[in-house]
């Protein structure tokens, strides 16, 4: 039903906008150049207490793709997006995710067999030309390794949102337990890398304690498993057209929280991101139905056959 659908747009598109909150969070409250101390920080405890929550641990082949799904949507993602928050001015970090509707529709079609059509790839640059217009009007010069950090991120992210939507959810696992166990182990994969290269956890004061705690909570536990839900129900691609509102709400919130003005060009930008995102939020367009009129009998084998492929896609498409 579109009802259904327009709330499960609406509850899947709160995980961007809590992620736009990152950037204005790192800035203001936490310890400065600590890109992998904050990875882990925000990703184990997350992950340790969904683990407690749901009491399912991985099964089979499952230890392994929880482990790959660990690494690209936590392990490395994580720690390349603090680490060009750290490095670019003004936010400018977020322009970068505005690709990842560009390289999900690529992905797909390598990875899930989905040919790309016009209107993805259109909505795709649409969006992306449209939060380039409001995170970069104005901004400085850009430190090679921030874009390095955040194309990284991006493309980490995108290939796990894909990877996500080709291996569908176990056989009695739901979204909460399935973003438990990628939490913990990008978690566990950045914690010696953390401590070799940053040393012993900063000391923290009230307020990084607290934005720890928020990062943790709301914009990892939360926010993650109402995305790994949104894209087993919508699909990735759909899904990743909701990534420019991360960037737009970095940029609301630093218009409202930090005095940073919108200009008409910033303005429009929004729009222009705003109107692609729903454009990417259409539902596909079902093939055409032959008319109707005398079909020839299958066969015994044709029947099974094709009741066979039918059990298929309608698996695939519960996922």
């Amino acid at each position: 039903m579109a009802a259904d659908r327009a709330a499960l747009i609406a509850l899947t598109a709160l995980a961007p906008v809590s992620w736009g909150t990152t950037y204005a969070v790192t800035t203001e409250f936490l310890p400065p150049d600590r890109p992998l101390f904050t990875g882990l920080a925000r990703a184990l405890p997350a992950g340790l207490l969904l683990l407690a929550l749901t009491r399912v641990l991985p099964r089979g082949a499952w230890w392994g793709k929880a482990v790959v799904l660990g690494a690209l949507n936590i392990g490395a993602f994580f720690p390349l997006l603090f680490l060009s928050a750290y490095r670019l001015p003004g936010g400018t970090a977020a322009v970068v995710g505005s690709a990842g509707p560009l390289f999900v529709v690529g992905l797909s079609a390598l990875l899930l067999g989905l040919r790309p059509t016009v209107r993805s790839v259109a909505a795709g640059i649409a969006a992306a030309s449209g939060v380039g217009l409001v995170v970069l009007h104005g901004a400085g010069a850009l430190d090679a390794l921030g874009v390095l950090a955040a194309l990284g991120s991006t493309a980490s992210m995108s290939a796990g949102t894909v990877l996500t939507k080709r291996w569908g959810l176990p056989e009695g696992v739901g979204p909460l337990a399935l973003t438990g166990w990628q939490l913990t182990a990008g978690g566990l994969i950045v914690a010696p890398v953390a401590l070799l290269a940053e040393g012993a956890p900063p000391a923290l004061d009230a307020p990084a304690a607290g934005g720890y705690l928020y990062l943790a909570l709301a914009n990892t536990a939360v926010a993650y498993w109402l995305w790994f839900r949104g894209i087993g129900r919508l699909g990735a691609t759909q899904a990743t057209f909701l990534g420019p509102l991360s960037p737009l709400t970095a940029a609301v919130v630093g218009w409202a929280a930090l005095g940073q003005a919108l200009t008409p060009v910033q303005l429009a930008g929004m729009a222009l991101a705003f109107g692609a995102t729903a454009a990417g939020q259409r539902a596909p367009r079902a093939p055409a139905r032959p008319a109707p009129g005398p079909a020839a009998p299958f066969s015994s084998t044709e029947r099974n056959g094709r009741k066979d492929s039918m059990d298929v896609t309608d698996r695939a498409l519960r996922r």
